[in-house]
């Protein structure tokens, strides 16, 4: 397989997981209060948004890769 091809298809995989999910969501622990041997913990959910617009030049990028590479072995 060529890098193009292989590429192209690391690019459509991840542009279908930008659309699938439109974001990462994580967990992070911060403390609150922190007085001697007292301590408050929170947990505070933070998401990183993916656009919609990422995942379809993406996906479009993928699909030119792989296009293209074809194209030239035939």
């Amino acid at each position: 397989m060529k890098t193009n091809t292989v590429i192209g298809l690391i690019l459509i995989v991840l542009g279908a997981i930008a659309f699938a999910y439109q974001g990462i969501t994580y967990t992070k622990r911060e403390k609150v209060i922190d007085l001697g041997p007292i301590q408050a913990t929170a947990e505070k959910t933070h998401t990183i948004p993916l656009s919609p617009i990422l995942g379809g030049i993406l996906l479009a990028g993928g699909v030119l890769l792989v296009a293209t590479s074809s194209a030239r072995t035939v």
